[in-house]
């Protein structure tokens, strides 16, 4: 009641414009992805709509080099400005309401569950993923089996996953890049316990080299994309757009990349806020998020070298 001392635990937030606009910048990223990807119209020689086929067309037709070029990025493009604006302006007012002393016991332990349970929605995402790779692997000549009335293109599942499907070599670029994350992960902890005994200097540097390692496995993995469709077009890797095992591994890696990008901007805004100061030894769950979500990203990623590259190298498939 209006005039009375706060007799609880949690920290009441003014009207916030946040989780409106977050719901904003999802739908024009979705709408973006769609238009990119597949795009809202087709191109008609015959009956061009310039403006409709600049903005609707699939933005991809400009990535493939297709003549006339069409703006189906610009639309992804500001959904993920704006997506990163509000994520931006919101968490910058979650950090000044915890300098402002307002994360009370009780509110940092919510803040720790709800990053409990978006890194087990992840991960939930994960074992979906490899649910579904394992039954191609699996159960490949069952599909194949079925009435193409049910399974469109049934028999193409005989050879989508089977023994002949020769994947990346798991041995240069990806051992390379499981390399780079097992470090990155003893400099995010060195981060971590650095900070805990009040050692900010070697917090900074254990952040700074968790950033750069972050950044170096991303171009390390563009490096490896590039390569892999060099090779396509020299006739090699055909499972890279004919079959389902080319759908899994772009779908696994490509999305586990997206996630250390994340992780890296994560860790990126925790060094930032280190370097002004922000952070104590005795409170700095932003840190600790960031560190938990680094080592689920890490895990992730041995599972996908395990099964998705080592497998397929010498075994010659999942059967």
């Amino acid at each position: 009641m209006a005039g009375h001392a706060v007799e609880h635990d949690y920290h009441l937030i003014p009207p916030s414009p946040w989780p409106f606009l977050s719901g904003v910048a999802c739908l024009i990223w979705g709408l973006g992805m769609v238009v990119f990807f597949a795009g809202l119209v087709d191109r008609d020689p015959a009956n061009p709509n310039a403006m409709m086929e600049f903005f609707l067309a699939s933005g991809l037709d400009t990535v493939k080099g297709v003549e006339g070029a069409s703006g189906g990025w610009f639309i992804l493009l500001i959904g993920c400005l704006f997506a990163s604006y509000v994520m931006f302006g919101w968490w910058r007012d979650v950090a000044r309401e915890s300098a402002a002393g307002d994360h009370t016991p009780v509110v940092d332990i919510g803040l720790r569950y709800g990053m409990i349970m978006f890194i087990m929605q992840e991960a939930m995402f994960f074992v979906g993923w490899f649910w579904m790779f394992f039954e191609l692997g699996l159960f490949h000549e069952v599909r194949a089996g079925w009435n193409p009335d049910i399974l469109e293109n049934a028999a193409a599942y005989a050879g989508s996953m089977a023994p002949g499907v020769t994947s990346v070599d798991p041995w240069h670029l990806p051992l390379i890049n499981t390399l780079i994350l097992l470090l990155s992960g003893t400099t995010v902890t060195w981060a971590h316990h650095a900070l805990i005994h009040n050692d900010r200097k070697g917090a900074k540097w254990g952040l700074f080299l968790t950033v750069a390692l972050g950044v170096l496995f991303t171009l390390v993995q563009a490096y490896e994309y590039t390569e892999l469709f060099h090779m396509r077009e020299g006739g090699d890797h055909p499972w890279i757009g004919n079959d389902a095992y080319g759908s899994a591994f772009f779908m696994a890696t490509g999305f586990h990349g997206l996630h250390v990008l994340i992780g890296t901007i994560f860790l990126l805004v925790c060094w930032a806020r280190l370097m002004k100061g922000g952070l104590r030894s005795d409170k700095h769950f932003g840190l600790e998020a960031a560190a938990w979500y680094w080592h689920f990203v890490d895990v992730v990623w041995l599972f996908l070298f395990a099964f998705v590259y080592v497998i397929f190298a010498t075994g010659g498939g999942v059967h």
